[in-house]
């Protein structure tokens, strides 16, 4: 078999990259391990997406907005910081971005089926699932990748987009950072008595983070990250006490809570690759960065890098220059790795901060969250950046 692309890993970034490609006069493979049923009807995993106005319009233009059901899109409106035992905290608003709302959560598993929906059946595009890759080997002009049913895939360019713990980053040689923070993020959807007013909450506690993202009506998606043992016991409670030890955690400020989603458990694990292209061969998505969900910059991160890469490659072919030229690639990995790097900085010394209850460390943090809440500047830069509403560059 021979294509232009292969890429491998049919998520979210995988397959909004093929859809990228589509029409650009460029045969396309995606690869998956999966089975062809686990990715046309994805399972819902608990995961509430935070979109920016930039990663909307990305969804927009590739047809993928469109198909999400609209009762399932929440606003986000407002978002809170709050620490330790405080009742307010830095507070980031639409008005300061001067918009009606900060963006909006949708569902992980309805993105996954959009994007599977806006690919399958596309002519220049084959998905390929239910096999894993064994081996990359560079030949001149391209890349023949091994499948471990025994078949070979040979392409002009391989894009890796499978996951933060990517096999295949590993077998281009690419070697990456990573940080594991210890700990377990547990998510599910609650219904509450008191209204959210579509404000998203991440409360650094004491001993535990919490994080409130509002959907529609009386109801939120509740994120609790702790260390793995004391996590353990969590997910051994059944759903009428995990609700009621929620509604502790969250100290009755939302009422009564009612458990009215299963729960789902990941582990903590922060990644930076230490290059994201190698020969006729690039990474994208959680492959090239995999960031800390605190500040929810993971997936938008994600979905403008591929545009980098697709708008690079597009215009390559267009002109009909190499799609894997050394300099074109050159170009995606100093433009996605600028727009990453501080972002994964930033996010890892947040995480380390406001999650270390030394005592020095709290005064630090609560005086932090002080001066920025009066900071105008600071929080229209924040409010800013989440609302540009411009397609990546």
């Amino acid at each position: 078999m021979q294509v232009d692309i292969a890429i491998v890993g049919a998520g979210p970034a995988g397959l909004c990259f093929a859809r990228s490609l589509a029409g650009s006069g460029l045969r396309v493979a995606v690869l998956e391990r999966q089975p062809h049923a686990s990715i046309a009807a994805p399972a819902f995993d608990g995961r509430e997406i935070a979109l920016t106005h930039a990663s909307r319009r990305i969804l927009d233009d590739l047809g993928l907005w469109a198909r999400i059901d609209p009762e399932q899109i929440s606003d986000l409106r407002d978002a809170r910081i709050i620490d330790g035992d405080a009742t307010d905290g830095l507070t980031i608003t639409a008005g300061d971005g001067r918009r009606d709302q900060l963006g909006w959560l949708v569902p992980n598993h309805l993105i996954r089926q959009a994007a599977f929906d806006t690919v399958d059946g596309l002519d220049d595009v084959e998905l390929l699932c239910g096999v894993g890759v064994s081996g990359i080997v560079h030949r001149s002009g391209g890349v023949d990748v091994m499948l471990q049913d025994g078949r070979t895939l040979g392409a002009r360019l391989l894009v890796a987009a499978d996951s933060r713990f990517s096999e295949v980053r590993r077998m281009l040689g690419i070697g990456a950072r990573s940080r594991d923070f210890g700990k377990r993020m547990l998510v599910c959807r609650v219904a509450h008595e008191k209204p959210h007013a579509h404000v998203a909450w991440e409360w650094f506690d004491y001993g535990q983070t919490l994080a409130l993202l509002p959907l529609n009506g009386h109801r939120a998606s509740v994120v609790l990250t702790l260390p793995p043992q004391q996590m353990r016991e969590v997910e051994a409670l059944d759903d009428a006490a995990f609700a009621a030890d929620m509604q502790r955690r969250f100290r009755d400020r939302l009422g009564t809570m009612t458990t009215i989603g299963t729960r789902h458990v990941y582990p903590l694990v922060g990644v930076f690759a230490d290059r994201f292209v190698a020969g006729r061969a690039a990474l994208i998505g959680d492959a090239a960065v995999g960031m800390h969900p605190v500040t929810a910059h993971g997936f938008n991160l994600g979905l403008q890098g591929q545009a980098r890469l697709a708008a690079e490659i597009r215009e390559a072919a267009a002109a009909g220059r190499d799609i894997a030229g050394e300099r074109m690639l050159r170009r995606y990995d100093r433009a996605h790795r600028s727009a990453a790097w501080p972002l994964f900085a930033a996010t890892g010394l947040v995480a380390s901060l406001y999650t270390d209850d030394r005592p020095s460390a709290r005064l630090l943090r609560t005086a932090t969250l002080r001066i920025a809440n009066r900071l105008a500047p600071f929080r229209r830069a924040i409010a800013a950046h989440l609302t540009q509403g411009g397609a990546a560059k």
